[in-house]
């Protein structure tokens, strides 16, 4: 077979697995984190499970990315994969050859970024009044230029998270654990002398970020009017969608993507760049706030498009054949509103906690006739001003 042969058909096998994503993604439009906008609170009670399974567009979802998946799946266990893999990797190699570089340039520039913007723990809606919170934020910054002292700039981003516990339910914490927890093991990882230790640092961020999305996906199923004021506001966002449609079909999407970043090299990789750019797209209508929250998101997932390892160190079996896909979708899925909706009702009671009424902050705001809070004026929680 000639190169312009060969070359020509794995652009037809690329193209089967790039036309599902596409077909998968029409219809999902710009994601921001919901938390960062519009008033809520964690304790009220979430909508039950039942009412996601009976949803048409619940299903629509997931059978569009199952889709995906599976073509993409098909194509990299082919004759064709390893072209298709090449291929991405010449178009990554620039960012390849310098992924350390990058990633701890990147970590570096949220952490000064919130920084500039101040009064904040990790992200814009863990806000707090201690000026010294900032300061920290600059030394972790810092810290990640010296390879000797990396270890120590990770242990400071579980700091953050531990201290940010004096003001914010656990619960509420647990949508940042888990890419806090992959970001300072990198930040751990890298550092380390021992390469059989830094071997495994990409692979923790990247389950670190995976199960991030996953979790926070799962309030457009447990809260979907959180979103109202958002669509509301920005009708455009729903692409022509009914806000009904749009709130599930944007769940779907960012759980069944983050799932993907744990599956086969050419899934993961795809997904990334699918996930990167849902995420891009919301940057304009959401503006800073939104860039500087989820910037490090964004920035993360072009690694994980970027890099070229192929070994796979948990299920590496059970990933193999494409049938099996479904399973583990459906265990992810299972697995993930269990523990959401099972530690909800540890923490705040069968039927939620709403708590006694006062006015003081958006994020901590408690009326039984507003269960997800007043508005901030002018500040997070408050709907963008209309000009």
């Amino acid at each position: 077979m000639t190169s312009r042969t060969c070359g020509s058909t794995v652009s037809k096998a690329a193209a089967a697995s790039c036309g599902a994503a596409i077909l998968a993604l029409s219809a999902v439009p710009a994601q921001a984190h919901v938390k960062w906008f519009a008033p809520y609170i964690v304790g009220a009670p979430p909508a039950p499970v039942i009412r996601t399974l009976q949803d048409g567009w619940f299903w629509l979802g997931i059978g569009l990315v199952l889709i995906f998946f599976i073509i993409a799946r098909l194509v990299e266990r082919s004759y064709y994969g390893k072209p298709v893999l090449d291929g991405l990797d010449r178009i990554t190699q620039p960012l390849w050859n310098r992924l350390d570089d990058y990633v701890r340039a990147i970590v570096a520039a949220f952490f000064v970024s919130i920084f500039s913007v101040g009064g904040v723990y990790l992200t814009p809606d863990l806000k707090t009044p201690a000026e010294w919170v900032s300061w920290m934020q600059l030394v972790i910054a810092a810290l990640i230029f010296w390879k000797g002292t990396m270890w120590i700039a990770g242990i400071g981003i579980i700091a953050l998270w531990l201290l940010a516990l004096r003001d914010y339910d656990l619960f509420h914490l647990f949508d940042y654990l888990a890419l806090g927890v992959g970001v300072a093991g990198y930040l751990i990882l890298a550092g380390s002398s021992r390469e059989n230790w830094r071997v495994h640092r990409f692979e923790v961020l990247r389950w670190g970020l995976a199960i991030a999305l996953m979790w926070s996906s799962l309030e457009k199923f447990a809260y979907p009017e959180w979103f109202y004021p958002l669509v509301e506001e920005k009708p455009f966002l729903t692409f022509g969608l009914p806000r009904d449609g749009f709130i599930p079909m944007a769940g779907v999407a960012e759980f069944t993507m983050g799932f993907g970043l744990l599956w086969t090299p050419l899934i993961r990789r795809l997904s990334a760049v699918a996930l990167f750019l849902i995420f891009s797209a919301a940057v304009w209508p959401f503006g800073r706030i939104e860039i500087i929250g989820h910037g490090l998101i964004m920035a993360i997932l072009l690694a994980v498009a970027a890099d070229h390892s192929r070994e796979q160190h948990v299920l590496e079996k059970f990933k193999t054949p494409a049938r099996n896909i479904p399973a583990g979708l459906a265990a992810a899925l299972a697995l993930f509103v269990t523990s959401y909706w099972g530690l909800h009702a540890v923490f705040y009671g069968p039927d939620g906690y709403v708590g006694p009424p006062t006015e003081e902050r958006a994020t901590h705001s408690h009326n039984p006739e507003q269960p997800h809070g007043p508005e901030a004026e002018g500040g997070i929680g408050a709907p963008p001003t209309r000009r």
